[in-house]
């Protein structure tokens, strides 16, 4: 990629592209809701993030156009000597972009921005039917060191 990829937190006007970029995939579209008006429950969840000072919602853009959105959860934790873990979750690239850097630019400064936090580990799950995300964590550094188990409610 040559043009200049900016982050920022994003706003209440960046949920409709946020939604319609979750919404693109293979299993995104089994479980997003993209439609207009967005169901109010990504409005509401967006409000939580944004008012949660651990969560921060971040878009990559080119100019005014979304690229890309992860979300980081930053969790104190009693072991590690009281350590602070960063969590990425949801992150997407345009379907446009995919396979051009866009997911390594959002990676990186994710981990950048959890070594400012003064994070001493940054984790992350995807599904593992996702094998070429699977890969591509891996080839960035990631270890499935652990199994992760969920409880879906």
């Amino acid at each position: 990629m040559e043009e200049k990829i900016e982050f920022k937190l994003a706003t209440i006007e960046d949920v409709d592209s946020i939604v319609k970029m979750l919404a693109d995939d293979l299993l995104g579209s089994q479980r997003e809701r993209y439609e207009q008006p967005l169901p109010e429950s990504y409005l509401k969840a967006f409000q939580a993030i944004t008012n949660d000072p651990n969560n921060e919602l971040i878009v990559a853009c080119i100019g005014a156009e979304i690229i890309g959105v992860q979300q980081i959860t930053f969790t104190p934790y009693l072991t590690y000597q009281g350590g602070w873990r960063a969590t990425i979750e949801g992150v997407r690239t345009s379907s446009s972009l995919r396979g051009k850097g866009v997911g390594t630019k959002l990676i990186q400064w994710a981990i950048c921005r959890a070594k400012e936090r003064g994070c001493h580990l940054v984790q992350l799950t995807t599904d593992k039917k996702r094998e070429d995300a699977l890969r591509f964590y891996e080839q960035l550094g990631f270890t499935a060191s652990h199994e992760g188990m969920k409880l879906k409610l």
